[in-house]
């Protein structure tokens, strides 16, 4: 005998309001997303012509114009630039910051505590206010409209971010550290075939805030980068008047997808590591 499924009508409209709240935020953060994809293919392009939620006339134009317009957008060389940034600042930085957590949780010496708290107080402050010291740093360096020098400040300013890292390495149990090394392993060899194969979702983690930052900031390359063949896309995309709106929205649709793309690929992992660093056994 199959039993009937009674649902309090207080629990259904609590259920109800639940859903409703959530479809709400969602709208609410999908609006300006799809507001900026319609804008992509409106015909007139100009952003004080815009009426409306839909565009008055489609058109594919925009993205033509993004792309053979060299000489007035040069996007394809924004987005080499963008790309080469991210990717290179995400294998060093991944590299640094996995190296400083997996220390600072491993071994024990002195200072160890005083840095942790030194790291977490640096962090309350913003990081535009270092911003003319960095400036001041790099021109010193004659790193000014060089993308080595955005990768520079990247990679050095990414170790104040292992805390995560350092929590989720926290989690793996010294009984296993121990073994190896009776069994005569070194402290390289510990970390690399046993912490590495360990840490999967830790790493992916890792590598994917790593390549997100550079590949999405706008406050450092537009103070370090003058020449136009060197500009980020968030650069070069800014410098576009209101009459450019349509390439504007079309720039940032190509910008978000492969932050979109990755996510959608790594979010097992992403979240696997997220919340083994959130937590202490």
């Amino acid at each position: 005998m199959t039993k009937k499924m009674h649902i309090r009508p207080e629990k259904a409209a609590k259920t109800a309001l639940v859903y409703l709240l959530v479809l709400f935020v969602s709208f609410i953060f999908a609006f300006p997303c799809i507001w900026l994809v319609l804008s992509a293919f409106n015909a007139e392009g100009d952003l004080l012509t815009l009426d409306g939620f839909f565009p008055q006339e489609y058109s594919f134009d925009t993205f033509r114009r993004l792309f053979t317009e060299v000489n007035k957008y040069d996007y394809r060389r924004w987005f080499t630039n963008t790309l080469f940034v991210a990717a290179v600042s995400c294998v060093i930085s991944t590299f640094l910051v996995i190296a400083v957590a997996y220390t600072i949780s491993r071994y024990r010496f002195k200072s160890r505590k005083a840095m942790m708290k030194a790291t977490l107080i640096l962090g309350i402050f913003p990081n535009f206010m270092n911003m003319t010291a960095l400036f001041v740093i790099m021109t010193q360096l004659q790193l000014i409209n060089n993308l080595w020098g955005l990768i520079l400040l990247y990679s050095s300013g990414s170790t104040m971010g292992f805390l995560v890292q350092k929590g989720f390495f926290d989690t793996i149990p010294g009984s296993i550290y121990d073994a190896a090394t009776l069994d005569g392993a070194s402290d390289f060899r510990i970390f690399l075939s046993i912490t590495l194969p360990l840490s999967k979702p830790m790493i992916v983690y890792t590598a994917l805030t790593a390549f997100v930052w550079p590949w999405a900031d706008f406050m450092l390359p537009s103070m370090l980068l003058v020449d136009k063949s060197s500009w980020t896309v968030a650069v070069g995309l800014n410098s576009l008047d209101d009459s450019e709106f349509s390439v504007f929205a079309a720039g940032s649709m190509f910008v978000a997808i492969p932050i979109i793309v990755l996510y959608i690929a790594l979010s097992k992992y992403l979240i696997q590591g997220g919340s083994a660093g959130a937590v202490k056994d």
